[in-house]
């Protein structure tokens, strides 16, 4: 009995450990919101390594000692599964995580799928960082889905480092997704896929410059689910009904993310 009871201690205790979420800044907030939608319940600590945004522009060995830091952190903080809420992490990094820790990892990739499987112009645009675009799961996706369809990739250089100064609405932005999108629109795209997280906050500009024709993907929606489903299949899911701890921290300026947060949580300065 004795035995039976620490089981269910045990078991109880793991379901309320936290879902620990990490990115290259705060574009993982995008995802975070979708998680917080879907499972409003659970309690998550989200961390922002903006200090080393962005990782696009990285190697994969930085990339991937960059997401083992990040996780050890979320792992000393109690956090019972990971979401690598980065593009660039995810298609550098993940499988190494999932090989070197005992815990269940969330990625994160392009939506190229939805996209190619129901593109009507068999042209599709990809915005995304380098290091995502040249990573081998992104090229092995692609390659999966890109018979007789056009793929035009875009590096998006300079946008994250607008988005963590604060500069998501400047003059600057709006130029560069300008000169970004006109090559996709002229090519006759009909589906914009967004590979980085941080693109997320960029729909209103984008629904301005594209054509109301282009339908626009990212994977918010998706890695909730399949943030739900892992859970479940784990025996994780936290099944209480009380109000959760919900954990902001970032290595960069607070007030960036708390704006991105919309004022709505407290955030913390963390070194790490």
């Amino acid at each position: 009995m004795p035995l039976k009871l620490s089981g269910i201690f045990i078991f109880v205790f793991m379901n309320k450990q936290p879902i620990g979420i990490f990115d290259s800044g705060v574009g993982g907030t995008s995802i975070w919101k979708e998680v917080n939608k879907l499972l409003p319940y659970e309690n998550t600590i989200y961390l922002a390594d903006s200090k080393n945004a962005p990782y696009g522009p990285k190697g994969k060995e930085s990339i991937i000692n960059l997401s083992i830091k990040n996780t050890e952190l979320l792992i000393e903080k109690g956090c019972k599964a990971i979401i690598v809420a980065c593009n660039t992490a995810t298609t550098n990094a993940i499988n190494t995580l999932r090989s070197k820790y005992n815990i269940p990892f969330i990625g994160i990739e392009p939506a190229i799928k939805p996209a190619a499987l129901k593109t009507k112009t068999k042209v599709i645009g990809v915005l995304a960082t380098k290091g995502t675009l040249s990573s081998d799961l992104f090229h092995s996706t692609s390659n999966l889905y890109s018979d007789g369809i056009d793929i035009i990739e875009q590096e998006g250089n300079g946008i994250v480092e607008l988005i963590e100064a604060g500069k998501i609405n400047s003059k600057s932005m709006y130029s560069l997704l300008q000169d970004y999108l006109t090559p996709m629109i002229d090519a006759n795209i009909d589906y914009l896929v967004l590979g980085c997280t941080h693109y997320s906050f960029l729909k209103p500009h984008l629904t301005t410059i594209l054509p109301q024709k282009v339908k626009i993907i990212d994977s918010g929606k998706a890695i909730a689910r399949q943030t739900k489903i892992i859970l479940a299949e784990n025996n994780l899911l936290n099944t209480s009904t009380e109000n959760p701890k919900l954990k902001f921290y970032t290595n960069g300026e607070i007030h960036v993310l708390f704006n991105i947060l919309n004022n709505k949580h407290i955030v913390q300065h963390l070194d790490f």
